[in-house]
């Protein structure tokens, strides 16, 4: 059954770049903008990032938590981080466990080659855990924008902000 808007979020434990443990259990109270993206240092991962790290003052003015995840390893994602400066954290989830359980890895096409990887999707988890917002279809280089602007209508719309 597809994840939508309104399930809980599959819960995950990876470690960034630093070794530093992430859970997504241990960041109830907080929204999430969780982000999958297929690898450090390719041109539209690169858009991407820049995007979440240009907003990152703005998001973090919501109290929004970032987290990046690919299936680099912990050396790529300290040298993107690094080159970047990326304020938040990638995390490695090397065996794709956390995109599978998030839908985003699968069979993918290239220049007629067919293979396994990760997909460009995007999810907003409120506070409580659960699934607020789903993008399928991510344009690196306008989406940290498009999250914003998301943010707010979803602030808009709940009864308790």
């Amino acid at each position: 059954m597809p994840l939508n808007p309104g399930d809980l979020a599959p819960d995950f434990t990876l470690q960034d770049g630093d070794g530093n443990t992430v859970s997504l259990s241990s960041l109830k109270g907080q929204r999430v903008v969780l982000y999958f993206y297929p690898r450090d240092n390719t041109p539209g991962c690169t858009k991407e990032a820049c995007g979440f790290r240009d907003r990152y003052p703005d998001l973090q003015s919501q109290h929004v938590v970032v987290l990046g995840v690919s299936t680099d390893d912990a050396k790529a994602h300290t040298k993107f981080t690094t080159k970047y400066d990326l304020p938040f954290p990638l995390l490695c989830d090397g065996d794709a466990a956390v995109a599978t359980a998030y839908e985003s890895y699968g069979l993918k096409k290239f220049m007629g080659k067919e293979y396994m990887g990760i997909m460009r999707h995007t999810f907003i988890i409120g506070a409580d855990g659960v699934i607020e917002k789903i993008y399928r279809k991510v344009k690196p280089a306008e989406h940290a924008d498009q999250v914003l602007a998301d943010l707010a209508e979803l602030d808009s719309t709940d009864p308790i902000a």
